[in-house]
């Protein structure tokens, strides 16, 4: 038999690369799991695997569409708004104290849309949630939509019985009395919590308008009533107007990055000063306006317009961003990101917003 150097050579040379190889190999496998993203987080006491959840929106009218959004990622869901006006209707055969099948008011209610126009009733709305709940393992969070502190509240209880894992408070309204000061509109707020927290055992979290005169003290407010949670920003949907018909026109346009400068604003002026979760919803198209919100301070990310124009599998693209974000910048945990560019460290978070201010005027150059 020939063994010629030559040929004992490539042998221990072969050897020597497939060892390599292989240590190579291990390295990185081992290297992989010790950079391992810690994504987790919790949102109104509900442990997230990560921050990055399926607002309200259509898609959670369907068991198909909501098993989907659990495939690709979804860390919880909030379901669409059961409004003050369907319970009411269903219950009183009123919508906002008017029969709607008397003449006088006939005016009044014209715009509202009608009863069959709604996607469920409210007991089907019920029957929706619980079905939600046993077709998917994340939690499932029901949405109330109204305005007033009044009986249509009760109907919080019913979805607590259906399973919901929280509840979130959508108090959407344009007041337009004039005579109504912005000190009786909180007030109101504040009472609507207070009640509910009285006869809920889930958390409650209140979707909200930025539109207030002092918003910090409001949340303060929310917070002391017993708020779990706070959604920033609820967006009013503005109607255009047709110079054609002279008339009004009701349009629903996709959120933009350009909506997430005001919530990264109030998201890192509330870290670390109240006790209530905090949630951003709006202005998150892509992952690094996700990243930016969980420096501002946020606990949670609520997706909507993303998954509208990309479809349920952008949630995956969110949370694959962030973790290789965390990875370049060596953060292990979600903790060591969150509100690392709030102003809870500021000595005057008040002469930090108005010296930023002045920078900005002062910046622009002609």
């Amino acid at each position: 038999m020939d063994f010629s150097p030559p040929t004992c050579e490539i042998t221990h040379i072969e050897c020597v690369t497939t060892l390599a190889y292989a240590l190579c190999t291990s390295v990185r496998g081992l290297l992989r799991g010790a950079l391992e993203m810690d994504t987790a987080t919790s949102y109104l006491g509900l442990p997230l695997s990560h921050p990055f959840m399926a607002g309200a929106c259509p898609l959670g009218w369907h068991l198909d569409s909501i098993k989907r959004l659990e495939d690709s990622g979804a860390a919880a869901i909030v379901l669409p708004s059961l409004f003050e006006e369907q319970i009411t209707l269903a219950a009183e055969r009123r919508v906002r104290h008017m029969d709607p099948f008397e003449q006088e008011f006939a005016g009044a209610l014209s715009s509202y849309p009608a009863d069959s126009d709604y996607a469920l009733t409210p007991d089907q709305y019920a029957e929706h949630l619980s079905r939600a709940k046993q077709a998917v393992k994340i939690p499932v969070i029901g949405s109330l939509n109204g305005t007033s502190a009044e009986s249509w509240l009760s109907f919080s209880r019913i979805i607590e019985q259906a399973g919901a894992d929280a509840l979130e408070l959508n108090l959407y309204e344009v007041v337009t009395d004039l005579d109504t000061p912005g000190a009786a509109v909180e007030r109101q707020l504040c009472h609507i919590v207070k009640d509910l927290k009285e006869v809920l055992k889930i958390p409650v979290a209140v979707k909200l308008s930025p539109f207030f005169a002092a918003f910090g003290n409001v949340a303060r407010q929310l917070d002391a009533a017993g708020a779990d949670g706070l959604v920033l920003f609820n967006r009013f949907y503005q109607p255009d107007i047709d110079i054609k018909t002279m008339t009004a026109v009701p349009q629903v346009e996709l959120s933009t990055s350009a909506e997430l400068l005001l919530r990264l604003r109030w998201l890192a002026i509330l870290h670390g000063r109240v006790r209530s979760s905090l949630a951003v919803t709006g202005g998150v198209s892509a992952p690094i306006d996700g990243i930016k919100a969980l420096l501002a301070g946020a606990d949670a990310v609520q997706i909507v317009s993303a998954i509208l124009r990309h479809g349920p599998s952008y949630l995956s693209v969110m949370r694959q961003g962030l973790e290789r974000w965390m990875e370049w910048h060596k953060l292990p945990t979600l903790a060591e990101v969150r509100g690392r560019v709030s102003l809870e460290g500021a000595p005057d978070p008040a002469a930090f917003e108005r010296a930023n201010y002045i920078r900005v005027l002062q910046s622009w150059k002609c």
